[in-house]
């Protein structure tokens, strides 16, 4: 009798702390979220593009939330559609999410938090807080700082005379590291000043996959971020005017400087060549491989898809991102696996991103899932004390 009083109490208890099922029901299995591909950060670097200066060091692995942020499904290490939906069609990117801009139903997606590389797709964070924070009309002179950076570059030049609006512009269209260079300088007075607000404006958010090493998305230290993170920040970068005309536009004149003439700054999304197009935004570094988003208004209906870490062949990205679209579109409005998130959903330890209690240790490989091994020693603990208070009343 002791024996099974003390069986009956360990039962309830593991009941209890949640970490056994009752005798009538059947325990879910656990999502094996050790095993998805870049759910805690990105692969090694292939070259030093993420080498830290003399003197610094790599970070390590951001926080990992106990709960998938968007909701369970989004937790997934393969591909979620809708119950009863057809399987979406074939795409070669290690991840993606397509989702409804308005209200932030996710239709689709596939290991929508691994931690990947943004490349330009980091851009649209930058461009959230330019649209959000700087007058459009305000002239910035160029530098040979900005001029000089590594990568893609519009044009800027010493002493050149730009505004804040063209500079948006040039950034989201055409992935102008030189006006992205400049625009966080103007936003904070400083790079590293601009990195730290992007990284508070993530949190805030609730995008917890991204941190920022650049401003620009060109690798660095520890830089992340991921396709759900990526397509919040695009839907509510949409809801800037000034961000949606940047991404929208198709071309612009961009001003020379030192007596040169203006020159054509053209939109790099192929997606205008189709219908509908809203816009998006193109990335690429070797370390990244290449990166999409691409947004489509059809018939008041306005999607977004994201891809992270693809190639251009034998499919491009954005061709890719089409056909995911479409299979969006073709689901009925309502259909949902997950929601986008945006300001007020994060947890308020977020902005930090200290709490361990809250988002488990740095270096833990779970989303999703209880913290077994504290579990099984509470349970391991509590099992040895019951078994003694039984040992102690056989012998009473």
């Amino acid at each position: 009798m002791p024996q099974r009083l003390a069986a009956s109490l360990v039962v309830a208890l593991l009941v209890l702390l949640g970490a056994a099922p009752a005798a009538s029901a059947t325990a879910p299995a656990a999502p094996a979220q050790a095993a998805c591909p870049q759910v805690n950060q990105p692969s090694p670097p292939v070259d030093a593009s993420e080498a830290p200066r003399p003197g610094g060091t790599v970070p390590g692995p951001l926080p990992v939330p106990d709960e998938p942020v968007g909701g369970e499904k989004m937790g997934t290490c393969g591909t979620v559609v809708p119950d009863g939906a057809p399987a979406p069609p074939e795409v070669g990117v290690q991840s993606y999410v397509v989702a409804d801009l308005d209200t932030g139903a996710v239709l689709a997606a596939r290991v929508p938090h691994a931690r990947l590389r943004p490349a330009s797709l980091l851009k649209t964070l930058t461009g959230l807080l330019v649209a959000r924070t700087l007058p459009l009309d305000q002239v910035l002179v160029g530098t040979e700082d900005d001029a000089n950076q590594e990568g893609t570059r519009v044009g800027m030049g010493p002493g050149g005379q730009y505004t804040t609006r063209q500079l948006l512009d040039a950034m989201l269209m055409a992935s102008g590291n030189d006006t992205a260079h400049a625009l966080a300088v103007r936003l904070t007075g400083s790079v590293p000043a601009t990195v730290e607000k992007m990284n508070r404006t993530a949190a805030e958010i609730g995008a917890l996959d991204t941190r920022a090493a650049t401003p620009s998305g060109l690798d660095g230290p520890g830089q992340s971020s991921s396709a759900y993170d990526l397509a919040s920040i695009f839907r509510l970068g949409m809801r800037e005017a000034p961000f949606a005309q940047a991404v929208g536009t198709r071309q612009i004149q961009f001003p020379g400087f030192g007596g040169k003439p203006p020159i054509a700054v053209d939109n790099d999304n192929r997606i205008f060549r189709y219908p509908g197009a809203l816009g998006g935004k193109t990335g690429f570094t070797d370390d990244a491989r290449h990166t999409y988003i691409g947004a489509q208004d059809r018939g008041g209906r306005r999607l977004v898809v994201v891809l992270m870490r693809g190639e251009q062949r034998p499919v491009p990205m954005v061709d890719q991102g089409l056909a995911l679209l479409d299979y969006g579109y073709a689901l009925p409005r309502g259909a949902s696996v997950g929601r986008l998130t945006e300001p007020g959903t994060a947890a308020p330890a977020a902005a930090g991103r200290s709490d361990t209690t809250l988002f488990g240790a740095p270096d833990s490989p779970v989303t999703g899932t209880t913290s077994w091994g504290t579990v099984l020693a509470v349970v391991a603990v509590a099992g040895l004390g019951l078994v003694v208070l039984v040992l102690r009343l056989r012998r009473r």
